[in-house]
């Protein structure tokens, strides 16, 4: 019997792990792929976490790893396929074993979300700029998206390819103003804006996409696509368990707390009005304590 099991190890589960195991609470965490430290690992470079200036996003991630496995944190390969409440939780791997813990901290976090146009599973269309970006070295690449991931792969894209389409419905970005600057600054980079996307073209291999603007039909081709159109929180587990929102993510404050007794969540998966690092290893933190208390009442 576990004192909290925690469920993802990217920075929200990490950083949960860390803070669980200076509780001196039993803690494992349990990760989908083995040595994983989230999302996060894929970023190129983060400027925005404290202390850690200009840090490749691995390098981050294996840093909070470390940290927790020297900790003493317990870390098991599975997927979790369901979770259940009977006394103590009892979670069940996709490999039929199953783990028992009196609290659990769900921080899976999410999945990218696909562009959801006929053509959007071909091959080129890439969800990661960090990873596929040099196989479009002075090619043609178009980014599609509006945030601070979008913008962040068009820049990084424009130092490999000739030349980036940075393609968005709307007339403006969402993204912050410094990525913005930088987009401006970048003379390989093409924005085509109120620009909404109806179709990827091509055989198996993405060639271009069709699209509508300002209710004019157009076309593009380009050598690869990049979708950074948002996230799906990976909250599929937990329906009927606690309580979603209308976008899946899980109905919890900033204090972990479900609707579900015992259970926590932390992280990109969770409703919060930000999700950036440092916001997820708040919320490990947060849940952490949230469940070390709840243990400590339920002895009393």
């Amino acid at each position: 019997m576990y004192d909290t099991i925690i469920i993802g190890s990217g920075p929200a589960g990490l950083s949960a792990a860390i803070y669980a195991r200076r509780a001196l609470l039993n803690t494992a965490v349990v990760e989908k792929e083995p040595f994983g430290t989230g999302a996060i690992a894929v970023t190129e470079r983060v400027d925005n976490y404290p202390g850690l200036f200009g840090i490749s996003g691995y390098e981050l991630g294996e840093k909070f790893r470390e940290q927790a496995e020297a900790l003493g944190t317990e870390f098991i390969e599975g997927e979790v396929t369901s979770l259940e409440k009977n006394g103590a939780w009892n979670i069940t791997l996709s490999d039929g074993s199953t783990l028992q813990s009196k609290t659990v901290i769900y921080a899976a976090g999410t999945k990218n979300r696909k562009l959801g146009v006929p053509g959007d599973d071909k091959q080129k269309i890439s969800y990661c700029a960090v990873c596929d970006g040099v196989f479009y070295k002075g090619k043609t690449a178009a980014v599609i998206g509006g945030g601070d991931t979008a913008l962040g792969d068009a820049i990084y894209l424009s130092k490999i390819a000739e030349t980036v389409y940075l393609v968005h419905r709307r007339g403006e970005f969402r993204a912050n103003k410094s990525l913005q600057k930088k987009v401006s600054e970048a003379a390989n980079i093409k924005l085509v804006l109120n620009a909404v996307l109806n179709e990827v073209t091509g055989g198996d291999k993405a060639d271009g996409f069709v699209y509508t603007q300002n209710g004019e039909r157009k076309t593009l081709s380009v050598d690869g696509i990049f979708c950074a159109v948002g996230s799906v929180p990976n909250t599929a587990v937990l329906k009927g368990v606690c309580e979603l929102d209308a976008g899946g993510y899980v109905v919890a404050g900033e204090d972990g707390k479900t609707s579900a007794e015992g259970l926590f969540a932390a992280g990109d998966v969770r409703t919060t009005p930000l999700r950036q690092v440092v916001t997820a290893a708040a919320d490990g933190a947060n849940a952490a304590t949230s469940a070390e208390r709840y243990i400590t009442e339920q002895s009393e």
